[in-house]
């Protein structure tokens, strides 16, 4: 018997929902297992496949050895486990597995789960219920299994490392001053080592949101005409956070939490979990040094709410937490402090995700200006805000592209960023000239274009789209 998300017997009505094409490939770490993973996408390679109505998908797939190799997704997580010696996660096994389960019933039959997938179902399903007891249990006041910490000891280490951030801030100050007085001409010599040798003394000073917005300044130079003022303006956010650090404790506690997010502090999640049906918006990766970080933007049916969840995976392995784009999970979440609070914590989920989901309804051009206007006054140093596009049309305009309201009133342009993806290709053939809903990213650069959905208007033109496909940009 498998065992649901709270510990119980897991009962179900029906079978999951199956997800799309798109939101399996979504899940690939790489192109290459995206190709090799889309050849074992058919029926031939495996045997003995099957799924069931807990979200549960396995199957055999012959490959060199004289074994199959042995593959189970549990698609609530989703999770994967798979025999084969890939590090790679998921597998082209795994995305295989499920590009014949997302190809319909036919291809891939409900079933009883066999013994050989069901133990690793019922141990994974069983372990994040306890994770989540205790991280429920901690948030409650109470004890968690690895032993009660030392608050003294606790104190002590955030002094220390209050401290050292400290240091790092001064320091950086002075060298922002030294930048100045000597000319911003100087940060374009080549061989100019400031910032990497800047930065390194941020990480050293235990403060990573110093040290990656040191690293940004030193690819301004090589930005393109009119680098200078560029590089004044990052120079200037980053002595306000400077100079907001040293004075932390003269600022309101909403703008001190993002103070300290800021310049690396993570806090954990607290408050009130706000259970909703999430559409998962975009899922995309970004190198951070050594680790590969995963950003993934939920969107509240019920509450209206925007979040996003970061997880983190070492250099070469994609992070553990995947959501396809355009599913929908019954789950909780729970926001972590600072300006906005958008970050949050995956908790619970209830039941199996589902592929139904409608996009938010969005607004104007000018309301997604005017939304990232707002939060700035709650953190300055905010470079985007997530809003939704409805009824824009992508347009060239000279070296780049904008999107254009359907009434001609206003547009974004894109930022060079998404000029250099494909993305922007997929964007201009989903519109064909027709107008699309797009969500993204909002800032000083521009838009940032993230999912699409092709949508037809209602007749009066007065309520949401309905819209007809969904397609991830990033």
């Amino acid at each position: 018997m498998l065992l649901s998300h709270g510990g119980e017997p897991l009962r179900t009505a029906g079978p999951a929902a199956r997800w799309t094409v798109e939101q399996v490939l979504a899940l690939a770490p790489d192109e290459a297992s995206r190709r090799t993973g889309s050849k074992l996408g058919s029926a031939g390679p495996w045997s003995a496949a099957g799924c069931d109505g807990s979200g549960a998908v396995w199957g055999l797939c012959g490959g060199s050895g004289s074994k199959p190799y042995q593959t189970v997704v549990d698609t609530t997580g989703p999770a994967y486990t798979c025999s084969c010696p890939s590090r790679k996660f998921p597998c082209k096994h795994a995305l295989g597995l499920l590009l014949v389960w997302a190809s319909g019933e036919s291809a891939l039959p409900a079933g009883e789960v066999p013994d050989w997938a069901g133990e690793w179902l019922t141990g994974r399903r069983t372990r994040a219920a306890e994770k989540r007891g205790e991280k429920a249990g901690a948030a409650a006041g109470g004890t968690p299994a690895s032993g009660p910490a030392d608050p003294e000891a606790v104190r002590r280490r955030a002094e220390r490392r209050a401290e050292r951030i400290t240091g790092g801030a001064q320091e950086l100050e002075q060298r922002l001053g030294d930048l100045l007085r000597g000319g911003l001409a100087a940060a374009d010599q080549p061989g100019h080592g400031l910032w990497e040798e800047t930065a390194a003394r941020m990480v050293d000073a235990q403060a990573p949101g110093l040290a990656s917005r040191v690293r940004e300044l030193g690819a301004v130079p090589a930005s393109g005409p009119g680098w200078p003022v560029r590089l004044l303006e990052e120079c200037a956010l980053l002595h306000l956070l400077d100079s907001a650090w040293l004075r932390i404790d003269r600022l309101p506690e909403s703008l001190a939490a993002t103070v300290r997010t800021r310049v690396g502090l993570t806090a954990p999640a607290e408050g009130p979990s706000v259970r909703d049906h999430w559409l998962v918006l975009a899922q995309y990766d970004a190198p951070d040094g050594k680790l590969v970080t995963r950003r993934i933007w939920l969107y509240g049916r019920d509450s209206g709410r925007m979040a996003f969840l970061l997880s983190f995976g070492a250099a070469g392995r994609s992070p553990a937490l995947a959501l396809p784009v355009g599913v929908t999970i019954d789950a909780e979440v729970t926001p972590c402090p600072g300006a906005g609070r958008l970050r949050a914590e995956l908790g619970r989920q209830f039941g199996v995700p589902s592929s139904a989901g409608s996009p938010p309804t969005g607004g104007t051009v000018a309301a997604a200006i005017g939304a990232y206007g707002d939060a700035l006054r709650n953190d300055p140093w905010l470079d985007s805000w997530p809003v939704t596009l409805r009824e824009v049309i992508p347009v060239p305009s000279g070296d780049g592209w904008q999107l254009v309201d359907a009434s001609g009133d206003a547009a974004l342009p894109l930022t060079p960023a998404a000029l250099s993806r494909p993305g922007l290709w997929k964007l201009v053939a989903l519109s064909g000239g027709s107008p699309v809903t797009v969500f993204g990213a909002c800032g000083h650069r521009g838009f940032d274009p993230f999912t699409a959905w092709s949508t037809d208007a209602d007749a009066d033109g007065a309520g949401p789209a309905a819209t007809s496909e969904t397609v991830p940009l990033i």
